[in-house]
């Protein structure tokens, strides 16, 4: 077993009149990949203070291992302008040749090694940190938010590195594609509590589900229970024969626990009014030349935008993608061509600096009623509020007291209000928990307006896109094809070779060699089977143990029933034994079709290893 590393017992931490822990006790042990998730402002950040030492728990201790040694990554942090990247890593505890030979793995190049890593761009500036980290040869890594503004490949990078690393990891995300793909356990932070479940991200979905419904099938008991004691006690109460049982019975209504139902994780809905109608083209773009000053960043820019299309923009970071939605949104004047709006269009713009926009001495409600097209309620307004986090109170909450995450979740709801045909969307569920991002998500889906969009959350692109346009080297292009496959092909290195004539792919006829991103494929596709066949292995096994104990329980049953009880004894057998044959075959049930799944999964892997095996021998 394990051992752990750190340990939280009976922890608790108050600010000001908010409890964020309430003795809370989770262990974090050796070798696992942990996610941290729970809605925004319940404590994820400070569980993470409190492990490093940055802030101290009011109540209860934190036990760490003699053997810990502790790596943070935090959101942001502030270079200084002339320090080098081979200056900021020499206080690393790997050698130089080591950890550049790290570096080359993350992406970073021999130059910029060299280079001021303020001078680099963000995706690179976490690669810096990430290395610098991974440096101090760490055994548990606390990663806060590290996608954050992440393009998909510095992501891909990531995801492969912590997908292989052996040590222990704790990380904040609200990307659930990413959590998916790189975690075996998930802690959860909510209401002052801090609970663990072993599995995948969707095993916890699974399981909040199923002990949600635990939750309502006794809840529903025990209100029964509540009306039949009133029942009599309105009925018998008033008669001298039976007023004291009347009073007994009213009495055990105290000692009925109460059941708290918690909504559960993606419980919230959000509803976009449907948008003004416009005719078929949406917007037309021209020889579009776009740039700031002297500099032209990207050009020759020609596409159509029809009604309904839904179309991610994707590329490396400082490619030009936020510039391709201010020219979109004519936030930018062209330095070249024109952008021409369909009949009746109106543009919808969100960014996060649109949010220093908004009137401070407004409140929240008044804010969005602002911006919300005439045909819309107040209590649209009032419900679309509560969607983004703005319930009861914080509703009335001035734009002046709120914070920089709180205003960007303001001038969303705005755009979303406007009923604006045409919706240009940068970055739009950054500042949102992961309830909130699904609740967007499904919104965004089924809008039937057209949609531009820049996100780094793979899930969120996954669902809301139905085009795709990549911005590269000053150019746009749209690709050929769904957003799984353009991840795909960045994996396989394949979109830079994608103007080559079909002739001349279909030459190659002998198999070329595994490359870099193929094996991280290969493996990508392992792991997730792997990970998929000891789950199935450990929903065996219980429902394996749930069928012993229940036929052991109809054996001891039948054996006092061959002992001839009291009738109404008798009657109690008979009715447990009906309901435990029943419930056995419904357990064998789940067991037949997890054993037919894990089968397919074991096909699925040989096949895998199989033709890795083919295609390594094929190389040499």
């Amino acid at each position: 077993m394990a051992a752990n590393l750190i340990q939280l017992q009976a922890g608790s931490k108050t600010f000001g009149m908010k409890k964020i822990f309430d003795a809370a006790t989770v262990a974090i042990n050796e070798g696992e990949h942990v996610g941290v998730i729970g809605p925004n402002g319940t404590g994820k950040t400070t569980l993470f203070k409190v492990c490093s030492g940055e802030e101290t728990l009011d109540e209860g201790v934190l036990v760490r291992s003699n053997t810990l040694r502790l790596g943070y990554l935090v959101q942001e942090i502030t270079w200084n302008p002339d320090t080098t990247l081979e200056e900021y890593l020499s206080t690393c505890l790997t050698p130089p040749w080591d950890i550049k030979a790290l570096g080359n793995g993350l992406g970073l190049s021999e130059e910029m090694f060299h280079m001021p890593i303020s001078s680099l761009s963000g995706g690179y500036q976490m690669r810096c940190r990430l290395l610098h980290l991974i440096g101090d040869e760490p055994n548990l890594m606390l990663l806060d938010e590290p996608t954050n503004y992440l393009d998909l490949e510095t992501l891909l990078v990531l995801e492969t590195f912590l997908q292989e690393y052996r040590g222990a990891f704790m990380l904040i995300s609200h990307d659930r594609e990413f959590l998916r793909r790189t975690t075996d356990h998930i802690v959860e932070i909510e209401s002052g509590e801090i609970t663990k479940y072993p599995g995948t991200i969707d095993d916890y979905f699974e399981e909040k589900a199923l002990l949600r419904e635990q939750l309502e099938k006794r809840a529903m008991s025990l209100e029964a229970k509540r009306k039949s004691i009133l029942d009599f006690a309105a009925k018998f109460g008033a008669k001298a024969t039976k007023a004291k049982q009347a009073q007994a019975r009213l009495k055990s209504l105290t000692r009925l626990e109460h059941i708290e139902i918690k909504a559960l994780p993606v419980s919230a809905t959000i509803r976009i009014p449907h948008p003004t109608r416009i005719g078929h083209i949406a917007v037309e773009v021209r020889s579009l030349d776009l740039g700031y000053g002297d500099r032209r960043v990207l050009r020759g820019i020609d596409i159509d935008l029809l009604r309904g299309d839904h179309l991610a923009v994707v590329g490396l970071n400082g490619q030009g993608k936020s510039t391709f939605l201010k020219g979109l949104a004519s936030m930018l004047v062209p330095m070249n061509g024109i952008v021409k709006y369909g009949y009746q269009v109106k543009i919808g713009y969100y960014a996060q600096h649109v949010s220093q926009e908004l009137d401070p001495n407004r409140t929240v409600l008044g804010e969005l009623q602002r911006g919300a097209h005439l045909d819309i309620t107040p209590q649209e307004v009032r419900d679309l509020a509560g969607s983004l986090l703005f319930s009861g109170d914080a509703a009335e909450k001035k734009i002046r007291v709120l914070s920089g995450g709180e205003k960007a979740r303001v001038a969303l709801g705005k755009i979303l209000l406007s009923k604006a045909p045409v919706l240009v969307l940068d970055e739009p569920i950054n500042h949102l928990d992961f309830d909130t991002v699904e609740a967007l998500t499904q919104a965004l889906k089924a809008y039937p307006g057209t949609i531009v969009f820049v996100s780094h959350d793979r899930g969120f692109v996954q669902r809301v896109a139905t085009k795709i346009l990549e911005v590269r080297d000053g150019r746009v292009q749209l690709y050929p094809g769904t957003y799984d496959e353009y991840v795909w092909s960045l994996q396989k290195g394949a979109f830079s070779e994608a103007g080559r004539s079909t002739d001349d792919a279909a030459a190659k006829t002998d198999p070329a060699p595994a490359t870099p991103r193929e094996k991280i494929n290969y493996r990508e596709n392992r792991k997730q089977l792997e990970r998929k066949q000891r789950s199935h292995e450990k929903k065996s096994t219980v429902a394996e143990q749930h069928m012993s104990e229940t036929q052991k329980r109809m054996d001891t049953l039948n054996a006092e029933l061959a002992e001839n009880p009291p009738w109404q004894r008798t009657s109690e057998i008979v009715e447990e034994i009906g309901r435990l044959e029943k419930d056995l075959t419904e357990a064998e049930a789940q067991w037949v079709q997890v054993n037919e799944g894990k089968e397919k999964i074991d096909r699925e892997l040989q096949s895998l290893i199989d033709t890795q095996g083919i295609l390594a021998q094929s190389s040499q």
